[in-house]
């Protein structure tokens, strides 16, 4: 690789990796950095150190403190270098454990120093020091101190840097040398980082270039200070808040920037449309469909997403939104995760449309039976098909898709859901979702599309009631159970696995079938779990919904897609292996008609404090949105609603939407400041970033 390096005046931030390797063989360190999706200078401003540690003056031995850094020099009185079986190194080369013994220059005192996998460079150069001045951390093996693979530095040369700075581990290239790649940036190029928007408060209180000058450790000792250090963080988890924002603001723009057919009602057949129901609307409902309607008639791209509890309504503003489209000759499709929730909407539909026409495909679906729906399709023959991942395969064409629903969005990848809306020109997409998005993950992930929520139950619903079981009330509730069953009402019984663990101490569908065969003798007892055949699964819950079955035990499969008012008692059993949000969908299962329903959490053994309090959520509160606060707080922020669309290396360093929601909120407010006073400064940052299609690919 031809040097790049003649003038440091032609390096910027903006240039690529290779211009910092002056060697004309092609660098594997480099390879493995740029393979791990960093490409420009810049990106190494993000690989923060994972610590900073001011440099030990030298010392004596004595001085010597476990788990601290110890800058130490003496004569070398004895050395055992062997070979480390079973281990070997690049190009398969032999590679050395190494034993040092160092008496001190400053007293009589020893210290011993323990190399583990040398290479045979490293091996000679041990072999021939007669004097050493070494650098690492002390620690202790059978009560003696010893230093585990210390550098070894130069006697005679200049001042050591007044840090000690250790990199993470970036694609098997380890902190070491990924320190030496970033030490050779050009000091100058420090002080010139570029600032995003240099209008915003924050620049102020401390520029970018100082904030990354602070985190990596170029600024004097005397300079450095854990106040210092905090500012710089606050700094750099606001501009990455900021970089989000912007994505997200330019996914809207190009959104709303494309064309849609316009799909208006007039005031008359929207009437007709409405008194077609068999029930009023909630206020929610009315409102959402306004929403709805607004975006149907715009003239872009609906992206909206309705947010609500198990049973509150969502589907009836999916089928009005498909009833407007379909009354203005375009077709619509419902993508939903499993078969059983596709045929349950299936079946919704019918009964409030007799005449639809509407098809349902699944994977399950018969060859010849396919071959008609997908010719209907393509006729215009259909209005409304719905179905599982199979809608978005090659072999379906649409005569004119307008709106593509996604049932459980969470649980497609961002691919999927561009394949199927994609079957269309324009076509307007509506999301819906049982597991309400808190506040703060809307505003760091969400802030592109329009969210509409329905908080409001329909009238009739007479709630569920939510007790935590314990051994001690294990029979109890054995017999409530009987009790509900004698009265003819119905049971789910959900576990953890299908088979026994050999390494999980959890209860099991398989073993818990055996079990209450005989608990409820007289009752017919019935599994369901993803082992089973497709037609298994089908005729089980329709023998459940038939009422041919009274204890339907199965595993989390029964989550979404499965509506049986008549069943009233949900039993979960080793309820701490559920996040919340899945414990209130499963909850969510029972109480769906005019019957009370009664949710049991069955612990097998004590609860620790933190299990207890957890589950706690669940029984004091059937509220969804409270209860995705928590769960979002338990586990962490993590990925909970969707595919990671980050790199290779992650796109979040310091900044955690939870931990850190005043400063999203900080930004939030100022970008959309500047949106309205001064959108010039704006839109360059908009046009460039719409040129990156990682980013317009997760609209």
């Amino acid at each position: 690789m031809k040097s790049r390096t003649s003038s440091t005046s032609e390096i910027q931030w903006t240039s690529p990796l290779d211009i910092l390797v002056s060697s004309k063989k092609p660098s594997p360190t480099l390879e493995k950095i740029k393979d791990a999706g960093l490409s420009k200078l810049e990106d190494l401003l993000w690989l923060l150190p994972l610590r900073i540690n001011r440099m030990p003056a030298l010392q004596p031995f004595r001085e010597a403190k476990l788990d601290q850094y110890f800058l130490g020099e003496g004569k070398v009185i004895h050395v055992d270098i062997k070979m480390a079986f079973g281990r070997r190194g690049k190009g398969n080369i032999m590679l050395y454990n190494g034993y040092v013994v160092v008496k001190d220059h400053a007293s009589s005192e020893t210290l011993s120093l323990r190399w583990f996998n040398l290479y045979p460079n490293q091996k000679k150069q041990i072999e021939s020091l007669e004097n050493i001045r070494f650098l690492g951390q002390v620690q202790e093996y059978k009560a003696q101190k010893q230093v585990i693979n210390p550098q070894i530095l130069n006697i005679e040369g200049s001042l050591l840097s007044p840090y000690i700075i250790e990199y993470p581990t970036v694609n098997k290239v380890g902190g070491t040398h990924l320190k030496k790649f970033i030490d050779l940036i050009p000091a100058s190029l420090w002080n010139s980082v570029r600032e995003t928007l240099p209008e915003l408060g924050y620049n102020k209180e401390m520029t970018l270039a100082e904030a990354f000058r602070v985190m990596h450790g170029r600024i004097p000792v005397a300079e450095f200070s854990g106040e210092k250090k905090n500012k710089a963080e606050e700094r750099l988890i606001y501009e990455e808040f900021l970089s989000d924002q912007l994505k997200i603001r330019t996914r809207r723009k190009f959104i709303k920037r494309k064309d849609a057919p316009v799909f208006t009602l007039s005031s008359e057949e929207e009437k007709k449309l409405i008194h077609s129901l068999p029930f009023t609307l909630t206020d929610d409902q009315l409102k959402v469909f306004e929403d709805v309607k607004k975006d149907l008639k715009s003239g872009h791209p609906m992206m909206r997403m309705v947010q609500g509890d198990v049973g509150c309504g969502k589907t009836i503003v999916a089928y009005l939104a498909t009833r407007v489209v379909n009354l203005k000759g375009s077709q619509a499709a419902l993508m939903c995760p499993t078969e059983a929730l596709a045929s349950q909407h299936y079946e919704s539909f019918r009964e409030l449309v007799p005449d639809l026409k509407i098809s349902l495909l699944l994977g399950s679906t018969k060859a010849k039976e396919k071959k008609e729906i997908l010719k209907n399709l393509l006729t215009g023959d259909t209005e409304l098909i719905i179905g599982t991942h199979s809608l978005f395969q090659d072999t379906v064409h649409f005569k004119k898709l307008g709106l593509a629903i996604i049932d459980e969005q969470h649980k497609f990848g961002v691919e999927q859901r561009l394949r199927l809306v994609s079957k269309g020109e324009g076509t307007h997409s509506l999301i819906m979702t049982a597991t309400p998005i808190p506040r703060t993950l809307s505003l760091a992930q969400y802030g592109d599309l329009d969210i509409s929520s329905i908080r409001t139950m329909p009238a009739g619903r007479k709630g569920i009631k939510t007790r935590i079981t314990e051994k001690v009330n294990y029979d109890k509730f054995i017999e409530f159970v009987k009790g509900r069953l004698a009265l003819g009402e119905q049971a789910y019984f959900v576990f953890p696995a299908i088979d026994e663990s050999e390494t999980l101490d959890i209860q099991n569908v398989k073993e818990a079938f055996k079990t209450y065969l005989k608990t409820f003798k007289g009752f017919q007892v019935a599994m369901l779990h993803g082992q089973m055949k497709a037609d298994e699964k089908e005729k089980v819950v329709q023998d459940f919904r038939d009422k041919k079955i009274h204890i339907l035990i199965s595993t989390s499969v029964i989550e979404v897609g499965i509506n049986i008012p008549n069943a009233t008692v949900m039993a979960i059993y080793n309820p701490e292996r559920f996040g919340l949000s899945s414990l209130h969908q499963l909850r969510g299962r029972v109480g769906r008609g005019d019957k009370g329903g009664f949710c049991f959490l069955v612990l097998d053994k004590d609860p620790s404090p933190e299990i207890l309090t957890r589950l706690k959520v669940i029984e004091n509160s059937t509220d969804g949105f409270v209860i995705a606060e928590e769960d979002l707080k338990f586990r962490g922020e993590g990925d909970l609603f969707g595919v990671d669309q980050s790199g290779t290396v992650t796109t979040k360093r310091l900044a955690n939407f939870l931990l850190h929601t005043p400063i999203l909120e900080r930004v939030v407010k100022d970008v959309e400041k500047l949106e309205e006073e001064r959108p010039q400064l704006l839109e360059p940052i908009f046009e460039k970033l719409a040129k990156d299609q990682k980013i317009l690919d997760t609209i």
